[in-house]
């Protein structure tokens, strides 16, 4: 016999999984339509990863201008390329990976370096990220998170990143991915991810510390 908890637990998870499934299924379906011809649905199949798509490209090409030339072309290479997904992942993972390549595309193509190193970085014989300590940036008390001063901080906390510690930060900390669709997005081991999102998290903390003790404490 199922106990009140079980229940209840099942009652709160079932709508939230039906919920899931009825919108990969309607997704599944535009895809069809689409492929069918009614091209005029591919904005609908789109419209709800218009904001992850931007951001993965501008947490690599570090401007909005630029981030938001690639978004596009990464809408219109997954337009011309939407019979070949074969639905071996989210579309919405297949669509990052898009945007994420075309942004790597870019940067090597320009030959420009986007972003600049964090004051007095350290970093180990292998180049990686060395913290100071084990504090995270997310243990900023959340008050203090709606100050300007704090949101602009950490707005020049993130672009200051490596390319490979923001992407991963964006990807899981701002667009919520997990861990296994981060790795596909990325095509690195889901080691890797655990790893780069620790060390960009620490970063941020450290980007954040000089100010942390005086203005953004203030009335």
């Amino acid at each position: 016999m199922m106990s009140a908890t079980t229940v209840t637990q099942s009652s709160y998870e079932a709508p939230v999984a039906r919920d899931s499934k009825a919108r990969d299924a309607a997704e599944r379906e535009l895809m069809q339509r689409i492929r069918e011809g009614e091209t005029d649905l591919f904005y609908e199949l789109v419209r709800p990863y218009e904001r992850v798509v931007f951001l993965s490209a501008a947490s690599i090409l570090g401007n909005d201008a630029d981030a938001e030339e690639v978004a596009q072309e990464a809408m219109l290479k997954a337009f011309k390329n939407l019979s070949r997904f074969r639905e071996e992942s989210k579309f919405s993972t297949w669509l990052i990976q898009i945007a994420i390549n075309e942004s790597k595309m870019k940067l090597r193509k320009d030959r420009r370096h986007l972003y600049e190193s964090i004051d007095n970085e350290q970093v180990n014989e292998d180049g990686d990220y060395i913290p100071r300590d084990f504090a995270d940036w997310r243990e900023i008390p959340s008050e203090a998170l709606q100050r300007t001063e704090l949101r602009e901080a950490l707005s020049k906390a993130l672009a200051s990143l490596p390319e490979k510690y923001r992407t991963v930060l964006v990807l899981r900390d701002v667009q919520q991915l997990s861990i296994s669709e981060t790795a596909q997005v990325l095509g690195i081991s889901e080691e890797n991810v655990k790893t780069r999102t620790s060390r960009a998290r620490l970063q941020m903390r450290d980007a954040l510390a000089p100010g942390w003790s005086g203005a953004w404490q203030g009335a």
